[in-house]
């Protein structure tokens, strides 16, 4: 049993001493000390020794059985401090590299239009406003001249938070709130989201963008409201760009008008963009109805005024010639990268 216990000592001091990781530490801690271990298999062989016999070897066993447990703890040691060093080998910064190029983020497509149209409005004098997303149905419908039972307030279009609070329809609740607080001349413009009950298609959302314009003086005519809003189509599109006025209906402008752009495409000649006409409707627009101007708190008959809205999605689908409104919401890399 000496000789038995001797060899294991030696053997299992060469095999710490050999343990690369801990994890060959620990299996041959679990071999020589484990419960089946083989140390721990010569020390149940102890009860067959005579008493004279049983204290030395019993002394012996706990001597080798400590020299093992004293190696193995300072190889873990050793093993773990070696860890450590590769660790801060590892993480060590040279700070005589120079630094990683790190990739710059760039604006969304919809913001690179918005920006554009909001910088061409300022050119002109105009300032920005704000408003609510969360609108009162006076705001929203009956200052706009927007009576109970127009189909405007269909709930099937309109999203109702209260009976009367909800998601607004347009940017035009804009008007009636700067009007309020402030008195003629007015240039303003009003970009923000709307929101409508329409389905998921390549041209409706119910999230979308409008950017809405106002401008109340004296002596206002449709001259005024043709000369801005061509203005903002050359910008956008090109100087040799032209814009026509189609007669329309809006309740809060009268009269009211629907505004095309010459094709940029083709330039009028036709195409499958503009649908072989040569003009594609991106606005519409119109004389503020005198009804509007007295829930505004300004006098028709001193004053007259123009409005106008547009959707940023449709001015960002022709300008980055986009098919799909979707794309501009998927998050999708490869599609916002391009921009």
């Amino acid at each position: 049993m000496k000789e038995q216990l001797e060899a294991l000592r030696a053997a299992a001091l060469k095999e710490i001493a050999d343990s690369d990781d801990l994890a060959a530490l620990e299996a041959a801690r679990v071999r020589f000390l484990g419960k089946k271990g083989e140390i721990t298999a010569i020390l149940k062989q102890m009860g067959g020794l005579s008493p004279e016999e049983r204290p030395v070897m019993g002394q012996l066993a706990n001597t080798v059985r400590a020299a093992v447990e004293e190696a193995i703890e300072e190889e873990q040691r050793k093993l773990k401090d070696k860890l450590k060093d590769l660790k801060l080998a590892a993480e060590t910064v040279d700070v005589t590299m120079p630094g990683k190029k790190a990739a710059p983020g760039h604006r969304h497509p919809l913001s690179i239009v918005l920006d554009e149209v909001k910088d061409i409005f300022i050119g002109m004098g105009f300032s920005i406003a704000t408003g609510p997303e969360i609108e009162w149905d006076y705001y929203n419908f009956e200052a706009l001249n927007i009576p109970e039972g127009h189909p405007a307030r269909d709930t099937q279009d309109t999203f109702y938070i209260t009976e009367k609070m909800l998601l607004r329809t347009q940017t035009s609740p804009c008007q009636i709130r700067y009007m309020e607080g402030h008195k003629p001349p007015i240039r303003m413009i009003a970009p923000g989201r709307v929101f409508r009950s329409d389905p998921v298609d390549a041209t409706h959302s119910p999230l979308f963008h409008q950017i809405e314009g106002l401008v109340v003086d004296k002596d206002i005519t449709m001259a005024d409201l043709k000369g801005n809003l061509l203005t903002l189509a050359k910008k956008l599109y090109g100087e040799d760009t032209e814009i026509r006025l189609r007669p329309h209906h809006f309740p809060f402008t009268e009269p009211s008008c629907e505004i095309d752009v010459s094709c940029f495409r083709c330039h009028g000649k036709g195409c499958s963009m503009c649908k072989n006409e040569g003009w594609i409707e991106i606005l519409g627009a119109g004389m503020v109805h005198p009804k509007v101007l007295e829930r505004g708190g300004i006098d028709p008959e001193v004053y007259s005024g123009y409005a106008f809205g547009l959707g940023v999605e449709r001015l960002a689908m022709f300008r980055f010639a986009v098919d799909d409104m979707r794309l501009f919401y998927d998050n999708d890399l490869r599609f916002l990268n391009q921009f």
